[in-house]
């Protein structure tokens, strides 16, 4: 049985009932009021729990942003004649949804390119600004101290000659880089919301400002996503979020916990930020969503039931995803299907995403506004800078073979590489992971450190005990300073991966190391 309203189909097979029981229940149990007033209880908190009461403030964002969306449109004009190019620096909620916005809408005429910079690959932060003289270079970080961050931060401000009129700050008020662009003379300073965390902050300063400076209409985007916080104050049946969330949250307390994401071309970005809301905010006490990206389906019958399927299309474009997700759900697999009639739309998505995650959170009973396993890696790497981290131990094709042996139905498989992102990377991998999803029949994932580390690392370390890693690094042959500081970029890399190999194995993950990219093509075969 399918159901549908503008723009969405679903079909939830098993699922159905007790989404339909979930809805009646949050009904009668006023989920949605609560949320709204920032009820803590909705979550199993208090008014003094950590990261809580205070992360709320995302809720009001489409009708308190609108000033701010103005001052962007303005700010964007008087600067495009200077800027041929938009180089942004930052981490998980500071940079995933500015690359959404880019990769939806791509380059706008007479404005400037570009480029999201998340990795410490030397390679990666030497190609990301070729010309630091017509380069704006846009420094977020939500606490002003993330060190990837400011690791960037160092780079191109020697690089441009220590040139404040190239820098603007995106950061909350009162923080150390806050203090730092006013001393140093930054062309601006862009305040963030303190009640919105980093990954429900797409619709504030944080994923606005570089869309406006690409020549994206905002003020467009803030008016659907106001529209779709509208109807997420409905009833949960008429609630496109509070529904989307009882469909998850319902999907993971069944065993359906690998949230399968089926994305159009042009919308592939759009899964790295759901990546990370979802893992992040469910992925803990033994709980959570792993969100599962595809880059092509397999048959019906090569799933097991711990799926549940989630397309996301542009209008026009959904005729053959449907297709393939029906076949799906004639053998049991609940899926569901949203349409964005215009590029526009992401607005509205943000919010019933954010909306839904949280809806999620009181479903599985986990506050999906904090992180308490994401500052194990942290710590690591800090104590390995401090030591000797030139020298990565690799483990045997053998290691790889028993790790594998190990995966059971039910669990998923995790590749993380340490290295520059490119898309010959990502295709190669892609066709590993169709492989190892063929020989195991179970989900697989790939993320690039460090930037997983501020995503689903989470769920990795504080999510059901059910991943099996693959760690990919080796020390970069061609290394880049950090100035001022006594580490280099390639040196920061492999601290992260070591760090996060200590933390994963301290909560006994399986999990190997392997040189490269050739050497797991050849061991999968």
């Amino acid at each position: 049985m399918g159901a549908s309203q503008a723009g969405w189909w679903a079909r939830l097979a098993g699922l159905e009932a007790a989404v339909t029981a979930r809805l009646e229940q949050m009904a009668a149990d006023r989920i949605v009021e609560r949320i709204w007033s920032g009820e803590p209880a909705v979550w199993g908190g208090s008014a003094d729990t950590p990261e809580l009461t205070d992360r709320l403030g995302w809720l009001r964002l489409p009708e308190s942003i609108e000033p701010v969306a103005l001052e962007i449109r303005d700010f964007a004009v008087n600067v495009r004649r200077q800027t041929a190019h938009v180089v942004l620096c930052g981490m998980g909620g500071s940079s995933l949804a500015p690359e959404v916005f880019w990769q939806t809408f791509g380059p706008q005429a007479g404005f400037p390119s570009f480029t999201m910079l998340d990795s410490t690959a030397p390679a990666a932060v030497r190609a990301a600004a070729p010309n630091p003289s017509d380069t704006l270079f846009l420094i977020s970080s939500k606490s002003g101290t993330t060190l990837e961050t400011l690791s960037f931060y160092r780079y191109f401000w020697e690089l441009s000659g220590r040139n404040g009129s190239r820098f603007v700050a995106i950061t909350d008020p009162q923080s150390a880089l806050e203090r730092r662009a006013v001393d140093q003379g930054f062309l601006k300073v862009f305040s963030g919301m303190p009640d919105v965390g980093g990954r429900f902050s797409a619709l504030s300063v944080f994923g606005l400002l570089p869309a406006g400076l690409v020549g994206i209409d905002v003020a467009a985007i803030v008016g659907r996503a106001r529209s779709m916080a509208d109807g997420c104050r409905a009833a949960p049946a008429e609630n496109p979020g509070a529904w989307l969330g009882a469909v998850l949250g319902e999907a993971a307390l069944a065993g359906r916990d690998k949230l399968t994401l089926v994305l159009s071309p042009s919308l592939r970005a759009f899964g790295l930020w759901a990546e990370q809301l979802v893992a992040e905010s469910t992925g803990k006490t033994g709980k959570g969503l792993l969100p599962v990206m595809t880059d092509g389906m397999l048959d019906a019958d090569s799933y097991q039931s711990d799926r549940v399927f989630v397309a996301l299309t542009h209008a026009g474009e959904e005729a053959g995803e449907v297709e393939q997700l029906e076949a799906l759900a004639d053998r049991g697999h609940p899926f569901v299907c949203l349409t964005l009639g215009a590029a526009e739309d992401l607005g509205a998505e943000f919010f019933r995403w954010e909306f839904a995650t949280a809806v999620t959170g009181a479903i599985l009973g986990v506050n999906p506004f904090d992180q308490p396993n994401v500052a194990e890696s942290k710590a690591n790497t800090e104590v390995v800078l401090e030591g000797d981290v030139e020298v990565v131990e690799h483990d045997s094709a053998e290691a790889l073979e028993a790790l594998l042996a190990g995966v059971r139905p039910g669990h998923y498989l995790s590749i993380l590489v340490f290295g520059p992102p490119s898309r010959v990377t990502d295709e190669r991998l892609r066709l590993v992971r169709e492989k190892l999803e063929r020989r195991l029949g179970v989900a697989t994932t790939v993320g690039y450190g460090p930037r997983f580390l501020h995503s689903t690392g989470q769920l990795h370390k504080g999510g059901p005990s059910t991943g099996h890693f693959v760690q990919v690094v080796r020390p970069s042959s061609e290394d880049l300073a950090v100035p001022g500081m006594p580490y280099t970029f390639g040196r920061l890399l492999v601290a992260q991966a070591e760090g996060d190999l200590r933390a994963l194995k301290g909560r006994g993950r399986p999990m190997v190391r392997i040189p490269d990219v050739d050497w797991l093509e050849r061991a999968v075969g």
